[in-house]
């Protein structure tokens, strides 16, 4: 009998033991699998969704409000002419292999980022590099040619993080960075695995793994959420089932704002596209509200230009290309008489899916018929982002404060007026707050005028959690799944 007691005793103790055990192990829902897993070599916004902050990580980082804070580097000082800034880089700080992170491996990251023929997607952010240099190993010391107030900014970018040389050329399929998770394993078409980074130099994270599941179709995401197959879906693709979710108890709902200006990106570089008059007809065809109702349900605010409206220095532009469609058949009378025809390419994400029916739609009132074709990512990003073989496309720019894309001349939509370009160079080595402020208007206004593309809305962050998951991010500042400080509260 008393031995009977003693075992219900026991097993009564696990159990309570079991059921105060904190959860460290999460499964996070993303709609795109990353091409690959290297922020350095790639555009697509879900590599840093994966890795960003997570596995690797730069000289400084960005915080969940935005903010540019030490990453790698503890600190830094500039001169006051502003063109030499010296990084003071962590102690102790090693790569997943084991390898020691130092000053080297900055300067081999930095140069490689801006060598001719770089991969690197966003090749402006080293531009006005002329040198970097290690002072020792643990300092190291880069040169610009002339000033630039954002370059600490620029170095938060996931196209900025440090790699080493060592595994630099296998970092798309095998990634090895400096972060507090390390990669396990990558089930394509399916999952990516993480695990802890027990020799993290910072503080350790909560979770012992994170799963990133792919889930392109709106249905099975929710399928997936209410099954609890997945913990949290940061940017969740069943917009219009969030009311569902906000009634369960078991879920948070999380809704903030992204950097993800929302565009009908059109093709510059070609005809008839190449006329501002048929790029200004699709610009008043274009029925902002319908589309966010339609496509994202209410989730979106509409923008003028390709600037983020939480930004400060956001300027109002949307009087420049207001729905009207008597004006879109005039310039269309004038400008294509015979009729019009044009290609629009769709790459996966619900908004460019949904968006480009209703898009469509709007287009044929005004006399414009268009040929949709649906891409998979990578054929989008192949055929369309790099070939520039396209007449229309929809795509959310989820990169921070992204507006000197439109000045260079290499870029997917093909515009660079020379003006813009010389407004950006300039901003780049301006530090003056009020004078970055006016070149930013400025900025705003030509890209505005010109209709170099039908700007949509700024898409909005509408997450889906376990109700007992803290610390993820309701804001995106940047495209990321940053799992520094989730934890399961219970």
């Amino acid at each position: 009998m008393i031995h009977h007691l003693y075992r219900g005793v026991a097993i009564s103790a696990l159990w309570a033991g079991a059921a105060l055990a904190q959860q460290t192990d999460i499964s996070i829902g993303m709609v795109l699998e990353p091409p690959n897993l290297d922020p350095t070599s790639g555009a697509a916004a879900a590599i840093d969704e994966v890795v960003y902050a997570n596995v690797f990580e730069g000289l400084t980082r960005f915080g969940p409000d935005g903010a540019v804070i030490p990453g790698l580097a503890e600190s830094w000082t500039v001169t006051e002419d502003g063109t030499t800034y010296t990084f003071a880089l962590r102690p102790g700080v090693t790569f997943h292999d084991g390898t020691a992170m130092t000053a080297e491996d900055v300067v081999f990251s930095l140069d490689r980022a801006r060598a001719e023929g770089s991969t690197n997607a966003q090749p402006g952010l080293f531009a006005n590099i002329v040198s970097v240099e290690a002072a020792d190993d643990l300092t190291v010391v880069v040169t610009l040619d002339g000033p630039d107030g954002a370059f600490p900014f620029d170095m938060a970018w996931g196209d900025a993080v440090i790699v080493a040389p060592e595994s630099a050329e296998t970092n798309a399929t095998n990634p090895i960075g400096t972060g507090p998770f390390r990669f396990a394993n990558w089930v394509q078409g399916d999952r990516v695995e993480l695990a802890r980074n027990d020799a993290y130099w910072g503080t350790p994270v909560a979770l012992e793994t994170a799963t990133f599941r792919f889930i392109t179709d709106p249905n099975a995401a929710f399928a997936a959420m209410m099954a609890g197959d997945v913990d949290a879906f940061p940017n969740f693709p069943a917009t219009e089932t969030l009311a569902q979710f906000e009634a369960d108890p078991r879920f948070s709902v999380i809704v903030g704002s992204t950097e993800g200006e929302t565009i009908l990106a059109m093709n510059n570089g070609a005809a008839p596209l190449d006329d501002i008059r048929i790029r200004q007809a699709i610009a008043h065809a274009i029925n902002r509200q319908d589309i966010i109702d339609g496509a994202m349900f209410g989730y979106g605010t509409p923008i003028g230009t390709h600037f983020a409206p939480h930004n400060p220095d956001y300027v109002d532009l949307l009087d420049r290309s207001p729905h009207d469609p008597e004006r879109a058949r005039a310039l269309l009378a004038e400008a294509a008489p015979d009729g019009l025809t044009l290609r629009l390419a769709l790459p996966p994400p619900a908004y460019a899916r949904r968006g480009g029916e209703i898009i469509a739609a709007q287009l044929r009132e005004v006399g414009i018929e268009t040929e949709i074709t649906n891409m998979e990512w990578a054929d989008w990003l192949e055929r369309v982002f790099r070939g520039r073989d396209f007449d229309l496309t929809i795509v959310s720019h989820t990169e921070p404060m992204d507006i000197g894309i439109y000045a260079r001349p290499d870029y997917y939509f093909q515009y660079a007026r020379p003006e813009f370009v010389a407004l950006n160079d300039t901003l780049a080595r301006t530090t003056d707050p009020g004078q970055r402020s006016s070149l930013l208007s400025e900025m705003q206004q030509i890209i505005a005028e010109d209709y170099v593309n039908g700007y949509l809305f700024q898409l909005a962050k509408t997450g889906v959690a376990n109700a007992n998951i803290e610390g993820l991010w309701e804001n995106s500042p940047t495209q990321a799944n940053d799992l520094t400080g989730v934890r399961w509260t219970q």
